[in-house]
């Protein structure tokens, strides 16, 4: 049961949020007779809907739409003749005059701007000042033209790799594709493709991602002022939509690389009416292993390969129906044993326009995230499997009022299943079946939120958003004596039982005021509340660690975060610039005793302990998207740490990922149509680890007496990164199709960033400790072949 004080609070919030919204409504009803213009607009080479595309209308200052996720617009104006304008990055400006006398249907498609192509941008839009007329802050948004000009680790062009490039977003390690956003956790942030939740984005146990450029058509990073219609983890939302397919022709793309290779086909269904696309990606490294006369190496296994899938069809003018899939592999091992990891999602998507003011998305989600390890050691052979499986419905409603008002609402329900753990013995094995207890868990919400153009000048979005959640049966409940570990009693709860259930309030906020054509400052404010929880003693994103649900002793964590932000364009918007500060507040945070360990443990609420969190900073960004040299620079200082009872004397201390200063350079740089140059350059203070100060002697054996928790830190990290592409576009070879030959050099100087540190005896000293620098990579040169036709 929630206190009373709670409560009242979350119904004094209800009431405020409810008294704001009824409050807009009547300031649009006095407003004249007005028609709507509504409709889609597509990839004219393709015919796949664009997101973001802007429509404005050039009569109306400051009058315009972008389209959603879909494609779709809708515009309500007064009767009249207006100049409509539709633009988007890397198309054709297209300008059309439209009569509107009644509501219309205004369905337009864009040429490709091959000239524009050739520039690396970041904006989503190619609209002037966009970045600083829209609503959005603390977001990110990527095209893939953008990430295939980026240097590459081993070639592979990797989405959350140049995610980590970015303002206030830290890699958990050298190589890994785990991430950090604003003080929060690898498993505070939640990673959509199509819409499916990705629990181990991970591939080659996380040095690449499982999102293959050629199948991704978008990418946003929401850092905050996340909207209310997401909600399940703290510190960001990762939104990756997939491709659908090309419905006007065939067309195939792909490349032959120094790690892997990638074919990708797309083709309509019926020509203007549905579209496929599949997509495919391998490493071969175990074909070369085969080559090999050391036996040894011959029977090793090093593998990963992912696929793709998507359909859509137009069933009539007001229905469309999408359908989705990915299912990745990692594979590793050798005759002594083996293990591998992977990832399955599939969506089923229904679009349903009620009219030219309402769309609705209704969506069927299945997520799977599994691994299994095994020894092929007689006395010693297993194998150990385990799951996190999620089944989801969605209804997602929003409503265009008018350009001053638009209205999002919707709610969803998941079903997750926990399997932490089933260990099965071989025949010749000296252990019995271990089987970790399992668990269930029911999340839901709904949410409503307003998108408000109060003036001109000034526009807010607000919204509030409900959960709940339910840890059902079957299961167990231990209680423990004081001391946390001798079990002095259970409870045993039947199938769909509710064992311990949590709700609450999020409510989101977020404000613009323009200050002039140029300047905008922004504000925004959300409340976020986390259910599920990684365990893992590891700083990277890796396949063994253990997802749970809250339970009688671990609450919800929530995150309050604040932030306020000025932007500002210079010379006719070639350059952007912005800075953004932040404060979040977190409750409820997870942390380890001293040498404990969450592998295999059956009774993990005895290692855990919990805390409070504070993370704040400032993130400053300087980029330029116009002209043959683009790029940008970021700079964030931030500092994050926790307090929890029972950990360093109960004082504050620094998580792991805590990097006081990160400088990130990206620079592309287009020589002609045919060369083009790409640098990155990063730096970042060391995180902060706990380490040995001393030891003591005890019955001839030595021990070490450790710092307070993570009161040192590594060496700086900084990496240079280059690439070099050579184009061979068919505009210039004659040919029919496109290709590229791309080279890169992974950490160009050579620098041996530490990985870890590990402590010794001293050789030649047994009395003296000698720390030891572990390092991943060096120089790392790739080289790939890309076509298109």
């Amino acid at each position: 049961m929630q206190s009373l004080p709670y409560q009242s609070s979350c119904r004094k919030l209800l009431l405020l949020f409810f008294c704001t919204f009824l409050f807009a409504l009547p300031l649009s009803g006095n407003a004249q007779q007005k028609l709507t213009l509504s409709g889609y607009v597509k990839d004219q080479s393709s015919g796949e809907g664009l997101i973001g595309a802007t429509v404005g209308v050039r009569e109306l200052s400051g009058v315009g739409a972008a389209t959603n996720e879909y494609g779709f617009f809708s515009l309500t104006l007064p009767q009249g003749t207006y100049t409509v304008v539709v633009s988007y990055l890397g198309f054709v400006t297209h300008t059309q005059m439209v009569a509107l006398s009644s509501p219309q249907k205004l369905n337009i498609e864009l040429k490709s701007d091959q000239t524009a192509l050739q520039e690396v941008v970041v904006t989503s839009t190619d609209v002037k000042d966009e970045n600083v007329r829209s609503m959005e802050m603390s977001t990110m948004k990527m095209q893939v033209a953008e990430l295939k000009k980026m240097p590459a680790l081993m070639g592979e062009v990797d989405v959350i790799k140049a995610i980590q490039m970015t303002p206030g977003v830290q890699t958990a390690g050298e190589g890994t594709s785990g991430f950090y956003v604003r003080g929060g956790g690898v498993d505070q942030n939640l990673i959509l493709l199509d819409e499916a939740p990705v629990y181990n984005a991970s591939h080659l146990m996380g040095f690449f991602s499982v999102f293959n450029a050629d199948a991704i058509k978008d990418v946003q990073l929401y850092k905050g002022g996340i909207p209310a219609e997401h909600g399940g983890r703290l510190s960001s939302l990762l939104d990756i939509r997939m491709k659908e397919g090309n419905s006007k022709r065939f067309a195939a793309s792909g490349g032959i690389g120094t790690l892997s290779s990638r074919l990708t086909v797309e083709a309509p269904i019926v020509k203007d009416k549905g579209s496929f696309i599949l997509s495919g990606r391998r490493t071969y490294a175990d074909v070369f292993f085969k080559l090999s006369s050391d036996e040894g190496i011959k029977d090793n296994q090093l593998y990963f390969y992912d696929l793709n899938l998507k359909a859509n069809y137009i069933l009539g003018p007001k229905d469309r129906l999408f359908v989705s899939g990915y299912f990745g592999r990692d594979v590793a091992g050798n005759n002594s044993g083996a293990f591998d990891w992977g990832n399955a999602t599939a969506t089923l998507r229904w679009n349903h326009l009620f009219n030219d003011k309402l769309f609705t998305n209704t969506t069927l989600i299945f997520s799977d995230f599994d691994y299994s390890l095994g020894s092929k050691e007689k006395s010693s052979e297993f194998t150990w499997t385990s799951h996190i499986i999620d089944y989801s419905l969605k209804n997602d409603y929003t409503y265009y009022l008018n350009p001053q008002h638009q209205f999002k609402f919707g709610w969803m329900g998941t079903f997750h299943r926990f399997q932490p753990g089933v260990v099965k013995p071989g025949p010749e094995s000296y252990f019995n079946e271990i089987r970790l207890d399992g668990s269930n868990a029911l999340e839901t919400a709904a949410y409503l939120s307003h998108q408000y153009e109060i003036t001109s000048r000034l526009s807010m979005e607000y919204g509030l958003r409900f959960s709940y959640f339910a840890n059902v049966g079957k299961g167990t409940v231990y209680e423990y004596a004081e001391d946390g570990f001798t079990k002095i009693g259970r409870k045993d709860y039947g199938s769909l039982e509710v064992i311990k259930d949590y709700r609450g309030l999020e409510p989101r906020f977020s404000a613009k005021y323009q200050v002039d054509e140029k300047s905008s400052v922004k504000t925004s404010y959300n409340r976020m509340r986390q259910y599920l929880h990684l365990l893992s003693n590891s700083t990277a994103s890796l396949p063994f660690d253990v997802w749970v649900p809250s339970n009688h002793y671990t609450k919800p964590q929530i995150a309050d975060q604040v932030a306020a932000g000025y932007f500002r364009n210079f010379q006719d918007n070639m350059f952007e610039a912005s800075v953004e500060v932040y404060y979040k507040w977190m409750q409820n945070q997870i942390d380890y005793k001293d040498n404990s360990d969450v592998f295999l443990n059956n009774r993990i609420d005895t290692v855990l302990l919990r805390g409070s969190g504070t993370s704040y900073g400032a993130e400053f960004m300087l980029r330029k998207q116009k002209g043959d040299f683009t790029g940008w620079i970021g700079y964030t200082w931030s500092k994050t740490d926790r307090t929890v009872p029972g950990i360093n004397g109960g004082k504050a201390y620094p998580v792991r990922y805590d990097r006081r200063h990160s400088v990130n350079v990206v620079s592309t740089y287009q020589l002609n149509q045919r060369w083009s140059f790409g640098a990155n350059w990063t730096y970042a203070t060391g995180g902060a680890t706990t380490m040995p100060v001393g030891r003591f002697e005890y019955e001839g054996h030595s021990y070490p007496i450790y710092s307070s928790r993570n009161g040192f830190r590594l060496p700086a990290y900084h990496r240079l990164d280059l690439a070099v592409t050579y184009d061979r576009p068919r505009s210039l070879t004659g040919k029919k199709h496109d290709s590229s030959w791309s080279l890169s050099l992974y950490n160009a100087y050579n620098r041996k960033n530490a990985f870890s540190i590990a402590f010794r005896e001293n050789e030649d000293n047994t009395a003296q400790t000698e720390a030891v620098k572990t390092y991943m990579f060096g120089i790392i040169p790739a080289i790939t072949y890309n076509f298109n036709f």
